[in-house]
């Protein structure tokens, strides 16, 4: 047995990527993960964790380059994560993201995986400037300035943000202009022990139409924004349409409190993926990448192969939009999300853009609502997942398991989540494929679509 020490100098040989996008050696036999190395590559490291069967180690020196490695375009990137793979060359990590599933399913062993068909992955053209959603935690700091940024990973140590490569480009400009305006106004802000106040920026921008929404938490439920600031902000950027304020005065892991007030123009801005135009309200979940969303619901409704008399239940349907990008497809779609505004919003889609088609949109848990519209008579012939990244409730596993509708296609964004899913699906379906798309260039993540097929005589008692 190899015994290393804390800080010990090492040399290591990559072998490849782990499913963090973390390098993956050997030092005599004993499994080193080294952050920011790459496969092929011959580096030095020091250990900084010793567990049972492997140790943790940080870059010191790369002796052998890879081939693929490249200058990361954005500085500030890698610090706040080490599953970040910005240094290696976007076509690797279109191949390595396909690596990311087979890993998932190597580990799960979901019925038949060695015989799953994976789909190499579908990236972008321009992998930076895609996020166009930004939500920044604010931090007042000694000397009375301002900074909006994310946690650095592991820590309380807030990274300010002043120009992220991957985030769109004006949402990002505003945030910086609100950092300078809550300055000049001395607004509170919360510093998570005594103060309360202002506590994140959140904002979003509309690819379709340019439409911009500003939402400020703050976990002072008295706080007002003085009209001067709401002002600065509407008179400098023209398209910035909505203002509003949450108020989440509880301690959670939740980013947004259950009550938000618009202080300035519409609730809603409009964006448009697929074939429909729709409305979405600050709360309402929807795709960060709005360019690549279009590729993911269009694989999701490919993989679903709509029929005009197909019944469809849209899980964690958030504004609707796969289920009524498919609605006049298909007689009947029926969709449910737990966020209150996201229903509101796709009811009120629905009978703007699907007015004559048949649709149902209720709050609620899917694990809940289903099991009561199977009660109720109403049977599915086919059903679309779109978890968060906790995966599908157990609860919901086995009420697809008793009742199995035909066709189902699982929409993931977290891969060892889904094939930890599939080795209870694969019970009663057949995986035809998945195929995986590049939703977050530049991280260890991937979104994929995943089409099944009920087998003949296969369903839970």
């Amino acid at each position: 047995m190899v015994n290393l020490k804390i800080g010990q100098k090492i040399v290591v040989k990559i072998m490849r990527l782990g499913i963090n996008g973390e390098g993956i050696g050997y030092y005599q036999k004993r499994l080193i993960f080294v952050p920011y190395a790459l496969p092929d590559e011959e580096v030095q490291v020091e250990i900084t964790e010793n567990q049972r069967n492997f140790s943790r180690a940080r870059l010191t020196k790369i002796l052998k380059r890879s081939k693929y490695r490249v200058e990361p375009a954005d500085k500030v990137y890698a610090d706040l994560s080490s599953t970040h793979i910005m240094h290696l060359a976007y076509p690797q990590q279109l191949i390595f993201k396909q690596d990311l599933l087979r890993q998932a399913l190597e580990k799960f062993k979901p019925q038949g995986y060695k015989r799953y068909e994976l789909r190499p992955t579908l990236g972008m053209s321009n992998p930076l400037r895609y996020r166009y959603k930004l939500t920044y935690q604010l931090r007042r700091l000694k000397n009375g300035s301002v900074i909006a940024g994310l946690y650095r990973e592991n820590s309380h140590h807030l990274v300010s943000l002043k120009d992220c490569l991957v985030q769109e480009d004006l949402t990002q400009k505003i945030a910086n202009e609100v950092c300078q305006l809550i300055e000049k106004f001395n607004l509170p802000v919360d510093d998570e022990r005594h103060a309360r106040g202002l506590k994140t920026v959140m904002l979003r921008r509309s690819r379709a139409r340019g439409e911009i929404q500003l939402m400020l938490v703050s976990s002072d439920d008295e706080l007002e924004l003085p009209e001067a600031f709401l002002s600065a902000l509407t008179k400098k950027y023209k398209d910035l349409k909505t203002i509003a304020i949450n108020f989440l005065t509880k301690k959670t892991h939740e980013l947004y409190g259950s009550k938000t007030k618009i202080l300035f123009g519409p609730r809603t801005i409009r964006e448009h993926v697929l074939s429909i135009d729709f409305g979405l309200s600050p709360r309402a979940f929807y795709q960060l990448n709005p360019e690549q969303a279009e590729v993911l619901y269009g694989e999701a409704i490919k993989a679903l192969a709509p029929r005009v008399t197909d019944k469809v239940i849209d899980a964690y349907s958030g504004v609707g939009t796969i289920g009524l990008a498919l609605a006049d497809r298909v007689a009947e779609v029926r969709g449910m999300d737990v966020t209150p505004e996201s229903i509101a919003d796709a009811k009120k889609n629905a009978e703007k853009l699907r007015p004559t088609a048949k649709t149902q949109y209720a709050v609620g848990a899917a694990e809940k609502v289903i099991p009561k519209w199977f009660k109720a008579g109403f049977h599915a012939d086919g059903l679309i997942v779109d978890p968060p990244r906790t995966g599908l409730d157990e609860a919901l596993l086995e009420t697809i398991l008793r009742q199995p509708p035909e066709k189902m296609v699982y929409v993931s964004c977290n891969v060892s989540t889904l094939a930890r899913d599939l080795t209870y699906l694969t019970q009663a379906y057949r995986v035809d494929y998945i195929q995986s798309v590049d939703m977050f260039p530049h991280t260890a993540r991937t979104e994929a679509v995943v089409k099944l097929t009920r087998q003949t005589g296969k369903r839970r008692k």
